[in-house]
């Protein structure tokens, strides 16, 4: 090969033999990849989300910087089956939020953390026009929640649950393409999601109709009391989508891994995530927003050993 992995990235050193074979044999069940790459299968969300951009911006990046790598993208329903994916192997990297993950890993996780990334703020949209002004206001409507699996049907359903709210609400399980087109259609009254600034299906849909934003900032402490501290209040500005400006819940994003991928590897997709964030912010802001002093804290799972490794040669 005539181009080699390093640390830090400033120098080629080669890549032994034994690693590269290692890593092929590490990582198998190639299926349909050329003979002798490394697939790196990152699963990420719906085609006009944030996971979805950055996950193609990523693997763009890594199949032109690591030789032998072969990373593609996988469309899912989001973070939830982005855990079992990468938990189970038929993912090697993947996106989700913070409250998907459970309060306490298991001695030995299956998924470890590469990255805190960016911050999730939940969406909810409705007609500028509709009946729909506050949370309250779902009460007996048709909402989407989201798709089954995903992170936001996690935030939403707890979000109704200590609104008291779960069982008054006629909630539909859409995906956010399929969300839009409801709301678009009037089959659904509003609906949830839950992703970095800007989303782009929710600013195609703004650019188009007229929506609200309801706000939601109120209940960021009923959730943090019922549900752990990883939510925090943050704001959708009028110059995102249009909308009169808002504030809502949020909570933090991780890039994860599954922990049995090798350490070398793992630090060079941390060292490449991490120094490229202008080119991965060219895919979508939220990119941008990461900083390897925000980056280590994925509180509650381990970093991968290879992506501590990066970090403490750094020192963020």
């Amino acid at each position: 090969m005539s181009r080699h992995w390093s640390v830090r990235g400033r120098r080629r050193t080669a890549a032994p033999l034994a690693l590269l074979l290692l890593l092929v044999a590490g990582l198998a069940g190639c299926r349909d990849e050329p003979a002798g790459s490394v697939p790196i299968r990152i699963a990420t969300g719906s085609p006009t989300a944030v996971y979805h951009a950055f996950g193609q911006s990523l693997a763009a990046l890594l199949n032109r910087e690591l030789p032998g790598v072969q990373a593609s993208v996988v469309v899912t329903a989001a973070s939830a089956q982005n855990v079992r994916l990468v938990g189970s192997g038929e993912a090697e990297l993947g996106f989700t939020q913070a409250d998907v993950l459970p309060p306490h890993t298991p001695e030995h996780p299956a998924v470890l953390a590469v990255a805190r990334v960016y911050d999730d703020l939940l969406h909810l949209v409705t007609t500028a026009g509709g009946p729909v002004r506050t949370l309250a206001d779902l009460r007996g409507r048709r909402v989407s929640v989201g798709a089954d699996g995903s992170g936001t049907e996690v935030t939403a359903r707890r979000l109704l649950a200590v609104a008291q709210l779960g069982a008054q609400v006629r909630q539909e399980h859409l995906g956010l393409d399929d969300s839009v087109a409801a709301l678009r259609a009037g089959r659904i009254d509003a609906f949830f999601f839950s992703g970095g600034l800007p989303v782009r299906g929710v600013a195609e849909l703004a650019g188009s109709t007229s929506v609200r934003m309801v706000d939601l900032g109120d209940w960021t402490e009923p959730l943090r009391r019922g549900y752990g501290e990883v939510y925090v209040t943050r704001d959708i500005p009028r110059s995102v989508y249009g909308a009169d400006p808002v504030s809502t819940v949020a909570n933090p994003n991780y890039l994860i891994a599954r922990a049995d991928l090798p350490a070398a590897l793992v630090r060079e997709v941390t060292r490449l995530l991490m120094e490229r964030r202008e080119e991965l912010a060219a895919a979508h802001p939220a990119a941008g927003r990461m900083s390897p002093r925000a980056a280590i804290v994925t509180t509650p799972l381990p970093l991968h050993p290879g992506a501590a490794d990066w970090y403490r040669a750094t020192k963020p």
